[in-house]
């Protein structure tokens, strides 16, 4: 059903450092210019199975700066779905036409249901997901991120053979199935590393539930505060990177895991001489939103 725009490549990154460690970026946010990164590997087995089991409407969740809320209300758009967002935080009921991610989902045909945070974070009880129900009706229910086996199906198709010449696979974490369905895919000498954009180590038990591999570790020391968090140094970062690289970092996914692995370099983090492919999960959507304008 879900069409890429165009296949993703590994674009090598000029970064000189002292243990000769070679860098690449796997441009994932190429295939699709709004189904985009991740978000078009999550979705594309979710909207099959939507459409086999004859729902017509798509619900999920997410926050204002999600990226997966604004792919959604995309594909919705574009291959006939409903869309229902239930938006964490009731505040912002009255202004999410100031949102950019928010306006465009919109416009594309979403629905909004905004709920308090405490509500929000009942999202996985059935109480709460019977009331979905009995306001929306049918639906068929897209977790946050697009987390869910199915999810983890499609990011098992972000790695191909040509990139087993890599040693470590560098990835951000938000939900844990992007990760999860790289640490699938990996071959017995590769190593997947996860950088959280959340704080807390609660990813730790969200990988393990889709992946029984042993070969990854999560390194939480660059959530730069939190999701959606960021400050002067890592927008210069983002401006400088694009300047030098002509590659756009999205301000809550990419520019963290990129940021993240220079710095983890120079600390010696890696082996030497070895090679490392981080995933551009996309998400440039976010460069609209004021979080980027500090």
């Amino acid at each position: 059903m879900i069409q890429p725009q165009q296949q993703s490549f590994n674009q090598k990154i000029d970064f000189p450092n002292a243990f000769e460690i070679e860098v690449y970026v796997k441009r994932e946010d190429v295939l699709h210019t709004e189904i985009s990164g991740n978000k078009f590997r999550k979705l594309k087995y979710n909207l099959e199975e939507a459409k086999r089991l004859g729902k017509n409407t798509l619900l999920t969740f997410g926050g204002a700066y999600s990226n997966h809320i604004a792919a959604v209300a995309a594909a919705g758009r574009d291959y006939g779905f409903k869309t229902i967002g239930v938006i964490r935080g009731d505040e912002l009921a009255d202004k999410f036409q100031d949102n950019p991610t928010l306006k465009k989902a919109f416009d594309d045909g979403m629905q909004f249901y905004f709920v308090t945070r405490t509500q929000y974070r009942e999202k996985h009880h059935e109480h709460f997901l019977q009331e979905l129900h009995e306001k929306f009706g049918a639906f068929y229910m897209v977790p946050e991120g697009g987390t869910n086996e199915l999810g983890v199906k499609g990011c098992e198709e972000i790695l191909t053979e040509e990139d087993t010449v890599f040693d470590f696979v560098c990835c951000a974490v938000g939900t844990g199935g992007t990760i999860s369905g790289i640490i699938n895919s990996l071959h017995l000498h590769q190593k997947a590393i996860g950088l959280p954009v959340l704080q807390g180590g609660f990813l730790f038990d969200e990988v393990r539930k889709y992946t029984k591999n042993k070969q990854w570790n999560l390194v939480t020391d660059y959530h730069f505060g939190g999701y959606a968090k960021i400050n002067i140094e890592l927008k210069q970062f983002m401006q400088q990177f694009f300047k030098k690289y002509l590659i756009s970092l999205d301000p809550v996914y990419t520019s963290k895991v990129v940021f993240g692995v220079f710095d983890l370099i120079k600390k010696g983090y890696f082996t030497p001489h070895s090679k490392i492919l981080i995933i551009h999960t996309g998400g440039l959507q976010g460069l609209q939103s004021n979080i980027a304008d500090i």
